[in-house]
């Protein structure tokens, strides 16, 4: 075997990763307008994100990546002089 060939590396067009979700019922699909209530892979406060079981990763600032690498931007609160009170 020569050098060239040894260093071949081998890509895939896609990841195909196994269904994280082993939960009775399971927990909503990252499509799901619930999907944030998955449950936690895994939590790390000190870094502001959070995995949960469909694949998405949630963000300290309420954005959200999901699997397939679109992106939720982070809700943010209307300020004060956005808000309507009733009467």
């Amino acid at each position: 075997m020569n050098a060239a060939t040894s260093r071949r590396t081998f890509t895939t067009p896609q990841r195909k990763n196994p269904a994280m979700c082993q939960h009775q019922p399971p927990c909503p699909s990252a499509d799901s307008a619930d999907r944030e209530a998955a449950h936690l892979v895994a939590h790390h406060p000190e870094q502001g994100w959070s995995l949960l079981c469909n694949g998405v990763l949630l963000f300290e600032d309420t954005g959200e990546l999901l699997p397939d690498g679109r992106v939720i931007a982070p809700c943010r609160p209307l300020g004060s002089e956005h808000v309507v009170t009733a009467a």
